[in-house]
């Protein structure tokens, strides 16, 4: 017989009911491939970063043109001999840069400019082999939304663009009388990979979310601050376009000093240029020009922006408007200091830098405001 027990005695659970179904299992296996996901998006991040900031070292080392073939297999191997060393160098003597800037140049000096295109191409397919095999697994899994899978194919898609348009910049500069790749073409190279910087970073936020939560937030959204952080995306990258302009003429080293150029306001040169319209492209007066007038004009917004955001209610979108206007300061700070200085490569490498994290900040702030979360009242 049994053992007798008291009617107020606390019943303790037996060690057989521990096997009950456990909830929340759907939860955690969703948040296992949008962990898995996330992941690999934030190495191709830090991957593409680290291509932009040595892109730019590439572009102000002036070693742009210095692999003047475009082969995706062949080219992932450097030159292993003298034989092979000279076979590129006299390539490169038959290119404008050399007969036009760098005649005389010597067999050493030429290696350290091919290492720095070579690297940053290297790095170029590395980023595509981490997204193929990324994306291969994609498809092998049968846990992760059709949707997902199509978002991740369209980062592939830019990257392949990216290339291609890699090798139609360098491309003009490799006849004619150019001693630099055209800075229109470089302005659109920038530009993509900011848009594919912009779009894996928003890709990465909405998967640190639930997806139901993404869904519910929404009906929080703050239209005014999503509004005045579209504004404020579209200036900085207005102005990304621009800076690249800037450092594809060089003309961040003609005028250096602020906040005057040469004495001058707008130079008397800035539309000298025939025919009209290359001198916004061309011309490094009238280029360096727009670049500071938009930058004013990007400040003011931003100053407006976080005037605007001071009584928000939401505590984060208030701190995400307040580091985006420290981060406009600190980068017009910086500018004035390239300009100052006649672009150094150290200083104009930090400049860029920080463009890439102005970005971040204004895509977090519309992030927020597009999905905001739920906070305490206190």
């Amino acid at each position: 017989m049994g053992k007798t027990r008291n009617i107020f005695e606390e019943v303790t659970v037996e060690k057989s009911s521990v096997n009950q179904p456990k909830s929340g299992i759907i939860n955690r296996e969703q948040d296992n491939w949008r962990n898995s996901v996330s992941v690999w998006l934030k190495i191709l991040f830090s991957m593409v970063v680290a291509m932009v900031i040595v892109g730019g070292l590439t572009r102000l080392t002036d070693s742009g043109l210095s692999i003047t073939e475009w082969n995706v297999i062949k080219g992932a191997l450097p030159p292993l001999n003298d034989a092979a060393w000279i076979l590129e160098f006299d390539k490169y003597k038959t290119i404008p840069e050399y007969k036009l800037q760098n005649k005389g140049m010597a067999l050493s000096d030429f290696k350290v400019i091919y290492w720095w295109e070579w690297g940053h191409r290297q790095l170029g397919r590395l980023v595509g082999l981490v997204w193929l095999l990324g994306f291969l697994y994609l498809l092998i899994s049968k846990k992760i939304p059709m949707t997902w899978k199509y978002r991740m194919l369209l980062v592939g898609i830019l990257g392949g663009l990216q290339g291609t348009i890699g090798w139609w910049m360098v491309s003009s500069g490799l006849s004619g009388r150019m001693v630099d790749v055209a800075s229109y073409r470089l302005a659109t190279h920038l530009g993509l990979a900011f848009i594919i910087l912009g779009t894996l970073f928003w890709f990465i936020m909405k998967l640190g979310r639930p997806g139901v939560e993404l869904l519910q937030s929404r009906r929080l959204r703050d239209e005014k601050s999503v509004r005045w952080a579209t504004l404020l995306l579209i200036l900085t990258f207005a102005q990304i376009l621009l800076g690249a302009l800037v450092a594809g003429i060089d003309a961040g080293r003609g005028y250096i000093d602020w906040p005057m150029m040469n004495g001058e306001f707008l130079p008397s040169e800035s539309f000298d240029y025939r025919p009209f319209w290359t001198n916004f492209f061309e011309n490094p007066a009238l280029v360096q020009f727009n670049h500071r007038m938009l930058g004013y004009v990007l400040m003011s917004v931003g100053i407006i922006a976080w005037f605007k955001s001071r009584n928000l209610a939401h505590r984060k979108l208030r701190i995400s408007f307040k580091a985006i206007l420290i981060m406009l300061l600190i980068q017009m700070f910086i500018g004035i200091l390239t300009v100052l200085y006649a672009a150094p490569w150290y200083i104009a490498i930090v400049h860029q830098l920080g463009a890439i994290f102005l970005l971040i900040l204004i895509l977090q702030a519309r992030f927020i405001a597009c999905y905001p979360q739920e906070q305490s009242l206190r």
